[in-house]
């Protein structure tokens, strides 16, 4: 074989992959496992570009490295295939977002192919497949069946909810649940009938239904979540998205928050990552307080009497000047007196506007009105006057703040905004810029009660006298809340429940039966809310639960599938259960998670609350289901840019070196259009509808320079690069060695193709290593000297430490080091190249593949072969060679043996006749030997 043809080899070796099923794994019990992980992608119908796959070729030369070191590896893949744009297709087309999303799935899996990944293919799944969702829909039915208990401190079933509640009443259940709950005896729990038993059940299970604050968007007729709202639009489409109360089904989340908190020091992750679901979660120690309402209102047909905040710094409250409400807080409409009553509806419609996310992150802006209303100091007894404020939001604490100028600086901003009192602090802090800075000590307000206490001493006093006067409690709150779990789509897991109507004619939620899983979503004529705002379901004809029960027409939202996942993958052919527990008692979690950050607190707060849950229940044997986890940073675009001048009588554009001369505009230019900065200005003029056919083009030396800069690579900036197009051009194993050469995996780095020319030579000059340019075979059965064994096993071990250490650029540099090595010792020794293919495998394994086979090892693959042992013996130096510093000058080089003596050093030196011509007869006043460094002579 002449020459190295990429094209020939890569499609070679995949076929060959695919008909042996080479990475298919088992259970095998006298291995030990490992278990790495991809998040696995959503199939959009843009498919791969140049940076999707960094994650993926570090995990896959993880897994192949853990392969060749004796591991039983399992490296699945598959997709998150439900989702809002396959949906939004639908809605556009009339396709089915089945037909969408199998197609977007076949484009992905030719390019993971292509590139050469060692997936076991056979485990493939996919969220929308009814064999896989279900099992999604079969764990939701796990948790509508549990309530946590907080004396165990876990999920229990339902039935033993009833057992305390037979026992003990509400009182012997210390569950989570709602507060304010109706209290009853055992008895008044025997004596209801089984419909009330159940429905008092409803109000402590893990999934619930209630009325909840959502993202919604009226122009798709859907919710949305957090993260698919972007300044107050949805990232697809860009319409508004309003907040609205709707009755959805909700995951009681905040059950497992200490939990999901204290699991943290046990993982294996980032620091800044935990930080980030530490603050996500927001635990915080305070107190619950309640202020009295001047007036009582009602609510439901039930008397309210009065508001209640939590507050983590009771010891301010003395500071209290005003009170302000979320606009969204039910008490709104009920206190809200009738000369206010227009000024607050239209401060809430506008709330609604804006994302949660935005009014969190709006420091600057202060917004507000006064709802007439008046609540009573519970220390004082002064009446305190009520605002709605967008800075309060209705899903944290109580929805309520109790407001102090001096000890809050978006209190102050808003007290000196509308002009509210700001009451005195201690003598000691007389601004709030100081009682910023101060140390907890002393920074309460002054009070008889608390004056002159300590901090510690202070808040404990205040929360006994509250809960004394049964107007508070000491508490620990959350920031995190129940997660909603429903969505007004078609293309997502239909909920398993039915309603039927209770003898009061209200339609309460029953789980269908078991075996009358997986509930399969129906056809509809459309996939578009109904004419009467139903959720797109609501157009199934006929579709009733044992043709005559309405079922859930909201789906569940996108998390629901991709929060056990990881467990399917270990036995995704499995009937009878998600997986049995032979295979959960051998790969138990995983070992190796990688992703993107931008999942920190969705997708993996979710998963590690499905997985306690699951734990809990005794499905799962493990409390956290990923060791170790690796966010991989992004690969940027380099874009490219043509500058048009402005206000020209024709379309012209100038080249970047004589853009300055004329007044520009710069436009983004596909760099698929660009070789070395210089624009293909035929294929630019034929890419583009809006620049006219004869556009002018004033060049510099002949050429079109384009600009450039370090973007998001993005269609809409032009600079995405197909991973295909290089794939062809260059090869997969030259792609995935510059896809690591980049930079550090988790540091974010910018593409440039012009660098891959580097890594493409490389895999060149290895392949002559092996032949001659007649294209025949030079590698042979000679013994392999010291200097090249030195080369080889340098190789090894730098190589053999950074993938333990997932410094996969580093590695790549070490192979060019070694190939330029074993080219300059002219190198050609089957001893010495076998091994150096087995530690490149990971990196390029086609190529390996080809010339392990090329060497004489025809049988087989190199996949079952042994990473080689390092042997530091090579490594150790016979002499070493001094420099010999005479008179502050090194004036010539002198061998001595690595491990010789100082005194032998000395003596060798000085008996040197060179030394001795350079010492010019001068008396040695001392000699200096400094160990593998210099001898230096002083006279």
């Amino acid at each position: 074989m002449a020459n190295y043809t990429h094209g020939e080899i890569e499609k070679k070796w995949q076929k060959y992959w695919d008909e042996h099923s080479t990475y298919a794994v088992d259970i095998d019990p006298e291995k030990p496992k490992y278990y790495i992980l991809d998040m696995f992608p959503y199939p959009s119908g843009a498919g791969l570009h140049v940076g999707h796959p960094l994650g993926y070729i570090a995990s896959d030369i993880f897994a192949r490295y853990k392969k060749l070191k004796g591991f039983n590896v399992l490296h699945p893949m598959g997709f998150d295939s439900f989702g809002l744009p396959a949906e939004q297709y639908a809605i556009q087309t009339g396709q089915h977002p089945a037909i969408t999303t199998k197609k977007n799935i076949e484009t992905y899996i030719g390019q993971l192919k292509n590139i050469g990944f060692g997936y076991d293919w056979s485990r493939e799944i996919r969220t929308s497949d009814p064999a896989y969702y279900k099992w999604t829909q079969w764990i939701f039915m796990q948790l509508f069946n549990s309530w946590y208990n907080l004396e165990s401190n876990k999920a229990e079933d339902i039935e033993t909810l009833k057992s305390k509640f037979e026992a003990g009443g509400s009182a012997a259940a210390k569950a989570v649940c709602a507060e304010d709950l109706p209290e009853f005896t055992a008895e008044e729990w025997k004596a209801m009938s089984e419909e009330e038993q159940y429905e008092t059940t409803l109000a402590y299970r893990m999934t619930y239904l209630s009325e909840s604050v959502v993202n919604f968007c009226p122009a798709l007729g859907m919710v949305l979540s957090n993260d698919e709202v972007k300044d107050g639009v949805s990232e697809r489409g860009g319409y508004p998205v309003i907040q609205k109360k709707m009755r959805q089904w909700v995951m009681r989340i905040t059950a497992y928050c200490d939990r999901l908190i204290d699991g943290l020091d046990g993982v294996d992750w980032s620091e800044s990552l935990k930080e980030q679901q530490r603050n996500w979660i927001g635990r915080s120690k305070g107190a619950s307080v309640k202020f009295a309402l001047a007036e009582n209102v009602e609510l439901d047909g039930k008397a309210v009497d009065h508001v209640e905040v939590f507050t983590t710094r009771i010891d301010t409250i003395y500071g209290v000047s005003f009170m302000v409400l979320a606009p969204e807080n039910e008490l709104v409409p009920l206190i809200t007196t009738a000369d206010r009553k227009e000024a607050v509806e239209h401060y809430i419609a506008e709330t609604a506007k804006k994302s949660e996310l935005d009014r969190m992150s709006n420091v600057k802006t202060v917004s507000g009105t006064f709802t007439g209303a008046y609540c009573v100091h519970p220390l004082t007894g002064e009446k305190v006057p009520i605002w709605i404020a967008d800075y309060v939001l209705a899903g944290y604490g109580t929805g309520a703040v109790m407001a102090v100028p001096s000890g809050d600086q978006r209190d102050y901003d808003f007290a000196k905004h509308f002009d509210l009192p700001i009451l005195p602090i201690s003598d000691a802090q007389q601004n709030l810029d100081e009682a910023a800075d101060a140390s907890k000590e002393g920074r309460y307000i002054n009070s008889e009660m608390i004056n002159g206490m300590a901090y510690d001493e202070a808040v404990d006093t205040l929360i006994r006298y509250v809960e004394d006067k049964k107007i508070g409690k000491g508490k620990v709150n959350y920031r995190l809340r129940d997660a909603v779990f429903a969505r007004q789509r078609y293309w997502g897991e239909p909920v398993p429940v039915y309603f039927k109507e209770n003898t009061k004619g209200e339609a309460l939620p029953y789980l269908i039966d078991e075996s009358d899983l997986p509930l399969e979503l129906p056809k509809i004529d459309e996939y578009k809310p109904t004419e009467t705002g139903e959720p797109p379901l609501g157009r199934a004809k006929g579709w009733k639960y044992k043709g005559q029960y309405e079922y859930e027409l909201s789906t569940m939202p996108g998390w629901a599938g991709s929060s056990w996942y990881w467990y399917r993958y270990m036995d995704p052919k499995n009937e009878k259960a998600f997986a049995s527990k032979e295979a959960l008692a051998y790969w138990k979690d995983v070992d190796l998670y990688l992703g993107g950050t931008e999942h920190a607190t969705g997708h993996l707060l979710y998963s590690r609350f499905w997985n306690k849950f699951l734990k809990d229940k005794g499905f799962v044997q493990e409390e956290e289901f990923a060791k170790k986890l690796i966010n991989q940073g992004m690969i940027q675009g380099r874009s490219s840019f043509v500058y048009r001048i402005k206000n020209a009588d024709e379309i012209t554009f100038v080249s970047y070196g004589l853009k300055d001369q004329y007044d520009t505009a710069k436009l983004h230019v596909d760099v698929n259009l660009v070789d070395n900065d210089v624009l293909d200005v035929q294929a630019f003029i034929s890419s583009r509808n809006d620049i006219g056919e004869n556009p002018k083009f004033i060049l510099e030396d002949g050429k079109y320079v384009c600009g450039s800069e370090v973007e998001k690579m993005s269609k809409s900036k032009f600079n995405v690069v197909n991973p295909d197009d290089l794939v062809e051009k260059y090869g997969a194993d030259t792609l995935r060695l510059y896809e690591m050469f980049l930079g550090p995996l988790t540091e974010a780095k910018p593409w440039d193709t012009k660098g891959i020319e580097g890594t493409s030579r490389f895999l060149k000059k290895l392949w002559r290593l092996f032949f001659d340019n007649q294209g025949e075979s030079i590698v042979s059965a000679e013994k392999a000297s010291k200097e090249e064994l030195k080369a080889l096993h340098k190789a090894i071990k730098k190589v053999g430490e950074d993938i333990e250490n997932f410094s996969f650029n580093t590695s790549v540099s070490t192979f060019m080091i070694c190939v330029n090595e074993l080219t300059d010792l002219k190198c050609h020794k089957k001893e010495i190249l076998e091994q150096l293919l087995i530690i490149l495998s990971p990196y390029a394994p086609h190529i390996a593949e080809e010339l392990w086979a090329q060497i004489g090892n025809a049988e087989g693959t190199i996949t079952v072969q042994r990473f080689p042992a390092f042997n530091a013996e090579y490594l150790k130096e016979d002499s070493f060679e001094y420099p010999i510093q005479i008179g502050g000058k090194v004036r010539l080089k002198l061998s001595f043996a690595a491990d010789a003596s100082k005194e032998e050093i000395e003596k060798g030196v000085l008996e040197n006749e060179t030394v001795q011509k350079w010492m010019e007869g001068k008396p040695l006043r001392k000699i200096i030997v400094v160990p593998k460094r210099i001898v230096n002579v002083v006279v």
